[in-house]
């Protein structure tokens, strides 16, 4: 059986278990996109810059041209953060639940027209739109100090009562001018004059040369549906306008929404709601194509590799809505899954990006700022609970120990931020949000992680198939379970037990994945033995705050760190030793234990240890297992370029960290039972 039809057939058995079980479990997702050629720092660092609201409407236009036929556009104010002058924005493409615009604009079927109203062709569009309204609407004009050019009205307009109201905005002519900000005029008004006692909800309508423009006061839902309509009716023939303005508080509920946000080094897709895997799998696929169409791609080329965006790909598993919620009432199910996640370190660090552990974007709950005892008392009061909503106790009992260790719920492996938290606007969704998950290079990657995860959710609605206690790693987590191998050998588990269910999936897409997380460094093979170095995992520690200009802080860590894997067989490790920067590496007891080396690659501040030196290039050496001149040498100067033939001439340059005299050293790391050996040890 095909990839294709094996994940056909075990996702149909996924959505009728759950239609068995009268569950309708929602999808949404956060893929990121970068340009193919990224440039500047909001491409690597920075939130925003000059280039990415531009491609951010250029791949609006093109979702719509392609998926939402007349769906509405509109820049809205998005998250504000310290440090940051303005909120950042956020690009909002709306249309209806079934699919059908909200308000056609331009109307359907009318042809692309370039024409830009005039003064008095939009002094007749608000003359008519406010006889439909009921109400003659106040236009007052003011200067924008960013563009000569631009005239700008602003109307002020509100809904109260089933009626609609304008009135007059006396402002002084030396204070008609909008504050030197970028964004649209609707964020720039001086609403500090605004007479008092008057909601300040203002229709802002601009326009220059090139286009026009309007800023629609936040109103609900259906007032602001009307006002698009009145907008919509009176513009036939016009270019399409830019709109602006907020989303109504019940917009998720009435409309699908998606959108395109800026973050640091980024651009971030947030999907609109998915009722099945397929529904998910066909936007992933359409956000592929479209992307691409623009320019924007999932991956970045780093050298002769590829890696994801350095942004996430989160996974979000709710409900159609809080009253038809499925883990509200079933408490036991979401702790089984919790726990069965906590059991399996490949569903934490095979899918994230590089920086992973305890001071990552999504450190597990064992990695966080919980004790596993906590963890256990939390997850076994959940499950005495009686029958019935209970919303409420999960969110207050698990969004404190879902946490890293400076206590932010955000920064989670399985965030409840956005479950039951009241401490902030957008926190009562119902939702769980998957974060140790970064973007990949193919979206039927990206969509089989998602059907993974939904069977798994689906595999322990059983209550036998739950785990009944949290696992105690130890220092076994980030000495062995982050390695290539370990990880591999945890989803054979995870996808055994899918089967035994009788929801198999295709291990190749896991396997190319595997293979495109960790690059292979070297590939040795002599007769039956064989040599095999992966890039690895090494978590990452985190660093004191450090001021940065503004005075604010950030979170550095040392990401100067590396780790790699050594994949050998019995045959090789009976024949032959290896030896680095001139000391033989020593293999655990255990045959089947694999060995690690840990270095650091580069010199960074701030650091930690900033008075050990960098170790690259390193030297390995091959030799037989009864000693002699070396078989064969390697060099790595960096990961991106692997191991590479050393010649004589290379060797000889080779001065960092020379074999010391006497007899060699082993490499040992913190312990004798270690996986992990460290070169600054």
């Amino acid at each position: 059986m095909t990839t294709a039809n094996l994940t056909t057939r075990t996702a149909a058995a996924v959505e009728a278990r759950l239609k068995q079980a009268g569950i309708q479990l929602t999808m949404g997702g956060e893929p990121t996109l970068v340009p193919n050629h990224p440039e500047g720092a909001e491409w690597s660092v920075a939130a925003d810059g000059p280039t990415k609201l531009r491609y951010a409407r250029s791949l609006a236009a093109e979702i719509k041209r392609r998926a939402w036929p007349g769906c509405t556009v509109l820049y809205c104010p998005g998250k504000q953060y310290d440090g940051e002058v303005n909120p950042r924005w956020a690009l909002r493409l709306i249309t209806g639940k079934s699919g059908n615009p909200l308000v056609p604009l331009p109307p359907a079927g009318a042809a692309t027209t370039s024409h830009v109203p005039d003064a008095t062709e939009l002094s007749s569009l608000l003359a008519a739109i406010g006889r439909d309204l009921g109400c003659t609407l106040e236009a007052l004009p003011l200067r924008d100090p960013l563009q000569a050019d631009r005239q700008v009205w602003a109307i002020p307009l509100t809904f109260q009562e089933d009626q609609w109201r304008s009135l007059a905005w006396p402002l002084a002519e030396g204070l008609r001018e909008l504050s030197g900000a970028p964004g649209p005029a609707g964020l720039r008004l001086p609403l500090q004059h605004f007479p008092e006692g008057e909601l300040r909800q203002v229709l802002t309508l601009e326009r220059d040369p090139h286009g026009w423009a309007l800023f629609l006061p936040p109103l609900e839902r259906e007032p602001l549906e009307r006002l698009l309509q009145r907008i919509a009716a009176h513009s036939q023939g016009w270019q399409e306008p830019e709109l602006s303005g907020v989303l109504p508080w019940d917009a998720m509920e009435h409309w699908q929404v998606l959108g395109l946000t800026a973050d640091p080094g980024v651009l971030e897709v947030n999907l609109p709601v998915c009722v099945s895997w397929h529904d998910y799998a066909g936007w992933m696929q359409l956000l592929e194509e479209a992307g691409a169409a623009v320019g924007l791609r999932s991956w970045k080329q780093q050298g002769e590799r590829s890696e994801g965006t350095g942004g996430g790909n989160h996974l979000l598993l709710g409900g159609p809505s809080l009253d038809e919620h499925p883990f509200f009432t079933r408490p036991g199910w979401l702790v089984g899954l919790l726990r069965y996640w906590q059991h399996h370190p490949c569903l934490a660090y095979l899918f994230s990006g590089r920086s992973v552990g305890p001071a990552s974007q999504a450190p597990r709950p064992d990695e966080g700022s919980a004790s596993l005892l906590d963890l256990q008392l939390a997850h076994a009061a959940l499950e005495r609970l009686p029958a019935g909503d209970q919303r409420v106790t999960i969110g207050e009992t698990l969004r404190h120990l879902h946490a890293d260790r400076s206590g932010n719920t955000h920064r989670s492996e399985i965030s409840l931020d956005k479950f039951w938290n009241p401490a902030w606007t957008a926190g009562c969704q119902g939702l769980l949000e998957f974060r140790a998950l970064e973007s990949l290079p193919d979206h039927r990657w990206s969509s089989a992680v998602a059907l993974l995860f939904r069977a798994l959710a689906v595999r322990l609605l059983n209550p036998e198939h739950r785990p009944t206690a949290l696992r105690n790693w130890g220092a076994e987590l980030h000495d062995q379970a982050m390695l290539p191998t370990a990880l591999w050998a945890d989803l054979e588990l995870v996808l055994a037990d899918l089967a035994a269910d009788g929801l198999p999936l295709d291990p190749e897409p896991f396997r190319a994945m595997w293979q495109w997380r960790f690059p292979q460094l070297l590939h040795w093979q002599q007769g039956d033995a064989e040599l095999s170095i992966r890039q690895a995992l090494e978590p990452w520690p985190l660093l004191c705050d450090t001021p940065v200009e503004g005075g604010t802080t950030s979170r550095f860590v040392d990401s100067s760190l590396r780790r790699f894997e050594l994949i050998t067989n019995a045959n090789f490790r009976e024949s032959y030793t290896l030896v680095l920067q001139g000391r033989p590496l020593l293999w655990p007891p255990n045959p089947e234990q694999p060995l690690a080396v840990r270095f650091r690659q580069e010199a960074l501040f701030p650091c930690l240890h900033p008075c050990l030196p960098v170790d690259v290039p390193l030297q390995l050496e091959l030799h037989h297992a009864g000693g002699g001149a070396p078989i064969a040498r390697w060099q790595l100067v960096h990961e991106s370029s692997g191991f590479e033939p050393l010649t004589e001439v290379a060797k000889e340059a080779t001065t960092a960290h020379p074999a010391p005299s006497g007899m060699p050293m082993p490499l040992r790391g913190a312990g004798d039972h270690c996986s992990t050996v460290d070169l600054r040890l």
